[in-house]
């Protein structure tokens, strides 16, 4: 996919609500009321934030370190499919950007706040760099797709100089995936959609490019990831993987739950649940599990190493 036009032109500048916050605080400080600190950090590279700490761990952090905003909510199936997808690419970056993660229920201004950005709905990930916040991901998504799009924000901020360029070896890398031209149309409107969570728009669009050209992978890389977050959108999570423990030979069941687990970041269960379907079951069953273990695979590149262990898995169960 190509990458989306991060410019900061279009940022929301929060030095004006810096400063307010600040003045609030002094005359908390002034009338002896202390702010409440930050929530316990999930991590070194994991921050809980409140609606005092903002200011402190995000917009002035920002100044030296990409930050992204996790907007979430106790009640909100798909944060909990997205936030530990984040919370594993963040300590994988390993202090490159730094994730923030902000309880809107907890935190009433803060979710006041993203309201007022005219955002409707939770999970939001907004990046903040340089004191400057970028609206980037509305709703939850797969792994791959989730780490193509920090990828590509992070690519687009070195083009407009606000990051360092990436070190040699990790320019070769990006080159080596394959991104789209960023000059076709119907990519950018894949990405587009993506990025406004319109998963029918996306779906579409990748359709398109798989009608003009069946061998895209990258296309058919897309798709597939749209695919399985429309399949899962609807779903109680929690409720699917507990009748999956409850039903160990429903292999239908078992395919819900390894859709929740991809989502979530859990490929490898994901894929061994399969597996494991594939050698339990007979027939139909049989078939329609390798099917839809095959049609994951299809939502990761295909030389990820984890692909090629559960390919080998999947053949020792069928031969």
């Amino acid at each position: 996919m190509s990458s989306r036009d991060f410019s900061l032109h279009g940022a929301i500048d929060l030095g004006a609500r810096q400063a307010a916050s600040r003045k609030q605080q002094e005359r908390r400080a002034q009338g002896g009321g202390a702010a409440a600190g930050a929530g316990g950090g999930a991590g070194q590279y994991v921050v809980d934030v409140t609606d005092q700490t903002f200011n402190t761990e995000v917009v002035e952090r920002s100044q030296s370190v990409p930050v992204l905003v996790d907007f979430w909510a106790e009640w909100c199936g798909p944060c909990k499919q997205l936030s530990p997808i984040l919370e594993k690419l963040a300590t994988e970056a390993a202090g490159k950007w730094i994730l923030a993660k902000v309880d809107i229920d907890a935190n009433p201004q803060l979710g006041a706040y993203m309201q007022q950005m005219g955002v409707r709905g939770i999970p939001f990930v907004a990046a903040v760099v340089a004191g400057q916040l970028l609206p980037f991901l509305n709703g939850a998504a797969p792994e791959a797709q989730v780490r193509q799009a920090i990828d590509q924000l992070f690519e687009a901020l070195r083009k407009e100089g606000i990051l360092p360029d990436a070190p040699e070896g990790e320019q070769e890398l990006a080159a080596d995936e394959g991104e789209a031209p960023a000059a076709d149309p119907v990519y950018q409107q894949a990405q587009d959609a993506l990025q406004s969570g319109d998963l029918d728009g996306a779906k579409t669009a990748f359709e398109r490019i798989l009608a003009a050209d069946p061998r895209d992978a990258q296309a058919k890389q897309g798709l597939a990831a749209v695919e399985l977050s429309l399949r899962v959108r609807s779903l109680d999570a929690e409720r699917v993987l507990q009748e999956a423990a409850e039903k160990p030979g429903d292999v239908q069941a078992q395919i819900s739950a390894a859709d929740v687990e991809m989502v979530s970041g859990r490929l490898e269960q994901a894929f061994e649940r399969l597996v494991s379907a594939v050698r339990a079951s007979a027939g139909d069953d049989r078939d329609a599990a390798r099917k839809h273990l095959l049609s994951l695979f299809e939502v990761m590149p295909s030389d990820d190493p984890r692909v090629a262990k559960a390919r080998r898995s999947l053949q020792s169960a069928l031969f």
